[in-house]
C-alpha cells in the first residue's frame, strides 16, 4: 500500500527538507530540479563494480538576469540531482515518477528503487525529447512510498549522497 502524501512529507522532513506548500501532494511529494550534469567519460558496469562516467555540470542560461536560474535542455540525456534530501524509511520502498508537466514537453525522467534505509540527495536521468527550459527548483518529479517487506536496509555505496 502507498502511503499518503502527509506521510512522505514528514519522512523527507525528517531527512532536512525544506518543503513548500505546493511540493506537498495527495500521495506523495514532488521534488525540484536542483543540479543537471552532462555525463562526459564512459561509465562501465561489470560483474564486480562500476564505474560511473565523469560529469560537468549544464551551465545556467547567458541572457539577462530573468534567466539566472534557467537551464536550457537540448535534446539528449541529463543526470540531474534533485533538490531535496531524502530519507526512506525502514518498512518501506521509494519510488520516483516524473510530473506530468515533463511528459507533456517531450520529457521524460527515469529513476531506480529507493530502498529502506537509504539517505541522500537522489539523482535520476532527464531525457529530452525536445528542447525545454526548466528552472532551477521547479518541480519536475513526484516521491511515493510504499510499504515493502525487507531483511535489512540500504547500506551501499550512494548511501549519504549529496548530504
Amino acid at each position: 500500500m502507498f502511503e499518503s502524501g502527509a506521510r512522505v512529507a514528514a519522512a523527507l522532513e525528517a531527512a532536512g527538507a525544506d518543503l513548500t506548500a505546493a511540493q506537498r501532494q495527495p500521495n506523495g511529494v514532488d521534488l525540484t530540479l536542483g543540479t543537471a550534469y552532462e555525463q562526459t567519460t564512459q561509465g562501465h558496469i561489470g560483474r564486480d563494480g562500476k564505474t560511473v562516467g565523469d560529469r560537468t555540470p549544464v551551465p545556467i542560461a547567458d541572457g539577462d538576469a530573468d534567466d539566472e536560474d534557467v537551464y536550457r535542455f537540448e535534446p539528449g540525456a541529463y543526470v540531474v540531482e534533485y533538490g531535496e534530501p531524502v530519507r526512506i524509511p525502514e518498512g518501506h520502498v521509494g519510488f520516483v515518477y516524473p510530473r506530468s508537466s515533463l511528459l507533456r514537453n517531450s520529457c521524460m525522467l527515469n529513476t531506480a528503487v529507493w530502498d529502506a534505509g537509504y539517505e541522500g540527495v537522489g539523482e535520476g536521468l532527464l531525457q529530452v525529447g525536445r528542447p525545454i527550459t526548466i528552472e532551477r527548483d521547479a518541480r519536475i518529479a513526484q516521491l511515493v512510498l510504499a510499504a515493502a517487506d525487507h531483511e535489512d536496509t540500504y547500506d551501499g555505496e550512494y548511501q549519504g549522497e549529496g548530504l
